[in-house]
C-alpha cells in the first residue's frame, strides 16, 4: 500500500514540501474509506530516507499516525529521533480510538511537520501543544492548499455544520445537458462518465431530484470504479411522488427529503431501507438549507450532486452548492435543456461567482473544476490560522 510506489527512485527527497506532497498523495489511498473521519497520511523519516508510512482507515479503525508506527515496528526502526509528516494535525481525544498524540509522544520523534490544523473543536491546537509540551518540535503549517482539497467536507461539517457540496454537470459546449425532447444519453464520453463515479465514490452522499428519479429511475450508485463502500442516495422529492418501485429502492440505504405527510407510504418504504425525513417547506418546495444542516449533523462531510436543471438552480440559488464538478463536451447542440433553472437577470454583476481551480482533459471531454472563493478562504483560514501554529 505505502512502498516504492510512493517513494522517489533514490529514496530520499529534499525538503518538507517535497516529503509533504508525498504524505498528501499518499492519503489518496482512503479517499473512498474513512468517513466520516478525515482521510490523513503520516510518513516517517530519517536523514532523508522513509522508513515507514500509513493512512487512516475505515471508522473505528486505526489513524495514519498508528499505521505508520505499526509499520515502523514491524520493520525493524525506532522511531526516536525522526521527522513525522502528518497531513492533519494528530488527535488528542478519544473518539473510536485513543489519541493519536499520546502513541507518537510515546514513540518519541524529533519533530512533527503538519500539514493543517484539526478543526473538530475537540482537537484544534490541542494535539499541537501537547507534542510541544512533551519537547517534540512541531511545524506547520505547510501544503495547506493540497492538504484541504483531500478533506473539504471534513472542514467544512467542522466548521459551518455542512458538508462541502459539488455540482456535477455533464453539458455541450453550448451548455446543454440533455436536447428539447430529453435525450442526454450520452453528451459525454465514457471516460468522463467513469471519472464521475469517483466522485461519486468520494462523496458521502450522491443527491438527486424527483424529477430525475421519474424521468431517468437512475440507481445513482458507484460502478465504474472500485470502492469498499457505497454512498448514501438521497432524493429532494417535496411531494413524496417517488414511486415506490423505483430502482435505487434495491435494500441499500436511502434517504428521501419531503414537505409531504404520508405515513403510510413512508412506512412501506422503511421496510426497503428507506429514511422519510420531512423538512420545511420553502416556496412551495423542500427547504434546501435544512437538508444541509441536517446532512452536516448526521455526519455527512461531502455531497455529490447529480440532478436535473430545476434543483440544480435551487441549489445555486439557496447557496447550498460550494464546487462545480462540471464535464464539458466538444459538442454544440444548440436549443436544449441547460446546466441550471436560474432567473433572468438585470446585469452581470448578479451572476452566481465561481472560481476555476483545476481543469483537466478526460478522454474526449475536459473537466472543469470551480468554487466558491469565499467559502474555500473560510475552509483555509480554519486550519491555517497563526494562533493554533505558534
Amino acid at each position: 500500500m505505502n512502498d516504492s510506489s510512493h517513494v522517489p527512485a533514490d529514496g530520499a527527497f529534499d525538503s518538507d514540501v517535497d516529503w509533504m506532497r508525498q504524505a498528501i498523495e499518499l492519503s489518496r489511498e482512503s479517499l473512498y474509506l474513512t468517513t466520516p473521519n478525515p482521510r490523513v497520511a503520516c510518513l516517517i523519516v530519517r536523514d532523508g530516507k522513509l522508513l515507514a508510512s500509513g493512512v487512516t482507515q475505515e471508522a473505528g479503525g486505526a489513524h495514519a499516525e498508528v499505521m505508520a508506527l505499526k509499520q515502523a515496528a514491524e520493520r525493524g526502526f525506532s522511531v526516536q529521533g525522526t521527522t513525522l509528516y502528518v497531513t492533519l494535525e494528530p488527535c488528542s481525544h478519544y473518539g473510536r480510538t485513543p489519541p493519536c498524540v499520546d502513541a507518537l509522544i510515546e514513540a518519541r520523534p524529533r519533530r512533527v511537520v503538519i500539514a493543517m490544523a484539526d478543526p473538530n473543536p475537540l482537537v484544534s491546537g490541542r494535539g499541537i501543544a501537547k507534542l510541544r509540551a512533551a519537547g517534540i518540535e512541531v511545524s506547520g503549517p505547510i501544503c495547506v492548499d493540497e492538504a484541504l482539497e483531500i478533506n473539504p467536507g471534513f472542514v467544512a461539517r467542522m466548521t459551518r455544520g455542512t458538508p462541502w457540496v459539488w455540482l456535477k454537470t455533464a453539458a455541450s459546449l453550448d451548455g446543454r445537458t440533455a436536447l428539447s425532447n430529453g435525450e442526454s444519453q450520452w453528451i459525454t464520453g465514457p471516460a468522463a462518465r467513469a471519472d464521475g463515479h469517483h466522485w461519486r465514490a468520494r462523496s458521502c452522499v450522491v443527491l438527486t431530484g424527483a424529477g430525475t428519479v421519474l424521468a431517468d429511475d437512475p440507481l445513482l450508485n458507484v460502478r465504474e470504479v472500485s470502492t469498499p463502500r457505497q454512498p448514501v442516495r438521497a432524493v429532494i422529492d417535496t411531494g413524496l411522488q417517488i414511486p415506490e418501485k423505483a430502482r435505487l429502492f434495491d435494500g441499500s440505504p436511502v434517504w428521501v427529503f419531503t414537505a409531504s405527510e404520508d405515513p403510510v407510504k413512508a412506512q412501506r418504504l422503511a421496510d426497503r431501507n428507506v429514511q422519510v425525513i420531512k423538512m420545511p417547506l420553502d416556496n412551495d418546495r423542500v427547504h434546501l438549507p435544512s437538508v444541509m444542516r441536517w446532512l452536516g449533523e448526521h455526519d455527512i462531510n461531502e455531497v455529490h450532486v447529480e440532478a436535473g436543471s430545476v434543483l440544480s438552480g435551487a441549489l445555486l440559488q439557496a447557496g447550498c452548492v460550494d464546487q462545480l464538478l462540471a464535464y464539458v463536451a466538444p459538442t454544440l447542440l444548440g436549443a436544449g435543456r441547460p446546466i441550471a433553472e436560474l432567473p433572468v437577470l438585470k446585469s452581470l454583476e448578479q451572476g452566481l461567482r465561481f472560481e476555476f481551480h483545476d481543469a483537466v482533459g478526460v478522454g474526449a471531454d475536459i473537466r472543469l473544476l470551480a468554487r466558491r472563493h469565499q467559502a474555500w478562504r473560510e475552509l483555509l483560514a480554519a486550519v491555517s490560522a497563526p494562533s493554533v501554529f505558534e
